[in-house]
């Protein structure tokens, strides 16, 4: 799959989970194996052009992130294409419009999802975007839009929008399958995703919303014909869905889950790069939640959990997790396939 000139080794994409897809847990699901592509929190334009320390934080990538995508929000009245430009200094090869999130905090700013309310005004922030990203990359970024079908049943716009994007030089829509006003209620509709396609003549659709399992991968592939999945909340508990959606989409057969004893493994690698990627009270606090995600895949291990949850140090959360790791839990997974972390660069 290509978004652009930028050739992704998967059409799997990690979406950019507000609040949750810093640079530990984006690399995390790369080691895992099967993502072409992560994107980050999303990035307020002003807050990340005046420097702002946790706007820079989200924006944070590395060598063992790429290709990253970097998604913006704001509105005509923001630095939109100013801030894309910056993106692209700080390592995004994908810089991907929100037009989607319908979170208070963005959408009452005119981002996000408002921007499906007027089209028009939408399209000249896109073009104004594009002309940027162009004019400072030549043609090496790729400029795509996350949208959602619409803002109710009664405006439904993706389909147009969509094709209106395309002949704005947009390189690829990803679609979030409910409007606005669902939020993330309800079920999502894949049929209108396969509108969208159909409705666009070259660029690849994705299709995103209630991907919880590799076999909803190839589902919704099927049911509406889109080149690609971005797959957001089904990440958080298995990071390793990627990997095997896409054993499944190259063999027929999903991939293995991981054992016990892997998950264990890939828990203490979720705390080495929060240990060194993240700010030490964020780092605790992020694995203290995040262990209830990961233990609903585990079986009973309530004791696990609860030296975790009360841990304020990484050496105690590592200690107790090795101390779990038992040979009899062993056996062949997804883990042992996967390649070793590349060399990195900063």
């Amino acid at each position: 799959m290509h978004i652009g000139p930028v050739e992704l080794k998967s059409p799997l994409l990690l979406a950019p989970i507000a609040g949750y897809c810093d640079l530990p847990f984006r690399i995390l699901c790369r080691e895992m194996g099967g993502v072409g592509i992560a994107y980050t929190d999303l990035l307020n334009s002003r807050a990340l052009l005046a420097g702002a320390e946790k706007s820079i934080k989200l924006a944070q990538t590395n060598g063992l992130d790429q290709p990253v995508g970097m998604q913006l929000y704001g509105n005509a009245q923001d630095p939109l294409p100013e801030a894309a430009i910056w993106a692209i200094d700080h390592g995004a090869r994908v810089i991907d419009i929100n037009m989607g999130c319908p979170v208070d905090k963005v959408a009452k700013k005119n981002g996000g999802s408002l921007l499906l309310r007027d089209c028009p005004s939408t399209l000249q922030l896109v073009d104004k975007i594009i002309t940027a990203v162009d004019r400072h990359a030549r043609g090496r970024v790729p400029v795509t839009a996350k949208i959602r079908l619409g803002w109710d049943d009664d405006s439904i716009v993706g389909p147009s929008l969509a094709r209106d994007l395309e002949s704005a030089g947009i390189a690829a829509v990803t679609v979030h399958g409910r409007t606005t006003v669902q939020r993330f209620s309800g079920q999502a509709n894949w049929p209108a995703i396969g509108e969208v396609v159909a409705a666009v003549r070259s660029i690849p659709v994705i299709g995103n919303g209630d991907v919880t399992q590799p076999e909803h991968v190839a589902e919704m592939m099927k049911v509406t014909g889109c080149q690609g999945v971005m797959i957001g909340r089904g990440s958080l508990r298995t990071p390793w869905i990627f990997e095997r959606a896409r054993v499944l989409l190259e063999t027929g057969t999903v991939g293995p889950e991981p054992s016990f004893n892997d998950k264990c493994r890939m828990i203490i690698r979720h705390i080495e790069l929060l240990e060194r990627y993240a700010d030490h009270q964020y780092g605790i606090r992020t694995m203290q939640q995040r262990i209830s995600r990961y233990g609903k895949t585990m079986g009973h291990m309530k004791p696990l959990k609860e030296v975790i949850r009360t841990a304020n140090d990484f050496d105690t959360m590592r200690q107790e997790l090795r101390r779990w790791i038992l040979p009899h839990r062993e056996h062949v997974s997804i883990l042992s396939r996967v390649e070793p972390a590349l060399q990195e660069t900063v």
